[in-house]
């Protein structure tokens, strides 16, 4: 032993907390975020609060357009049963089991309670994706291959392609699509900061519209998963049940949010065309004192004596 340590040996593997591509996109439009506000200092009176609200509100919405690629709750469920721990062994534990669905895959989370039962530490968590160019069912042989915990393996057979239950291909197709909405949206969220700030006001709100539109078409894509009928997850006396998760009711409400943002600015822009100016710090007035000319100097060997 080395510390305590066998030092040869792989050790066993950790829970994941986080994901790597989650980490990146939110480290990323938080340099934005925190960019602009060393900037803000330098924007005067009243148009400091709408410039960092306008672009506190678009980075928000750009980075969980982005981030719920990545995630794995747009479905979830939860349960606490007694369980096998291993196959061809009578032991039980007392455990956790978590279902965690994402738009790529999923994840199957076990974790003991409490975490030290028989001699080891239970506290799993294992991904199996269904995204194109991934194989599920190579993921599932290693599981099997590894000696994963029976529950992980129980509940990950059951979106097996080879499962009796048939969710596989509605789910793997659902999430293809959702994700490719969301990418749709997140162009046209791109192309609505460009009109704003040209500005095309109008367009930039329409193009929020759309925006909007294809969040709740990506939604609508993955709902069609429950056109399948899911199968019973029964472990030990307890049954495990899904429901619409974090991912899923985020990308709703900043859906409603893009619906209610470009509509305000559509209609702004028929009713009251001098107050939306206003916000996005664009007054007439202020054009006007930038245009005008303060002094004319004229060279008078230039200029006809007639004029």
């Amino acid at each position: 032993l080395f510390d305590g340590v066998y030092p040869f040996y792989p050790q066993q593997r950790k829970a994941a907390v986080f994901d790597i591509s989650t980490i990146i996109v939110t480290v990323v439009f938080l340099t934005l975020a925190c960019s602009f506000l060393l900037i803000t200092p330098g924007i005067r009176g009243r148009a400091r609060l709408y410039w960092t609200l306008r672009v506190l509100l678009s980075l928000f919405v750009g980075v969980v357009i982005v981030v719920v690629q990545f995630t794995g709750d747009w479905q979830s469920g939860w349960v606490q049963a007694n369980t096998s721990y291993k196959s061809f062994s009578p032991v039980q534990v007392s455990a956790d089991i978590g279902l965690h669905i994402g738009l790529a895959g999923v994840n199957v989370t076990l974790r003991g309670n409490p975490v030290e039962q028989i001699n080891e530490t239970i506290n799993y968590n294992e991904h199996f994706p269904w995204s194109f160019g991934a194989d599920y069912d190579h993921s599932y042989s290693q599981g099997l291959q590894k000696g994963l915990p029976s529950p992980i393996l129980y509940v990950a057979e059951k979106f097996s392609s080879q499962s009796p239950c048939g969710v596989h291909r509605q789910y793997r197709i659902a999430g293809h699509y959702a994700s490719a909405m969301l990418w749709v949206a997140f162009c046209t969220w791109v192309i609505s900061n460009i009109l704003l700030s040209m500005p095309a006001l109008v367009y930039g709100g329409y193009m929020l519209l759309a925006t909007g539109a294809f969040m709740i078409f990506s939604l609508l894509s993955f709902s069609t998963v429950r056109n399948s009928p899911m199968c019973l997850i029964q472990i030990g006396t307890s049954t495990l049940h899904v429901a619409y998760g974090g991912s899923f009711w985020l990308m709703l409400a900043i859906g409603l949010l893009c619906f209610v943002a470009g509509i305000t600015i559509v209609a702004m822009h028929h009713l009251n065309l001098d107050l939306l100016k206003t916000f996005f710090d664009l007054r007439e007035d202020k054009a006007e004192e930038d245009q005008e000319m303060p002094e004319v100097f004229i060279n008078p060997h230039f200029v006809s004596k007639s004029l």
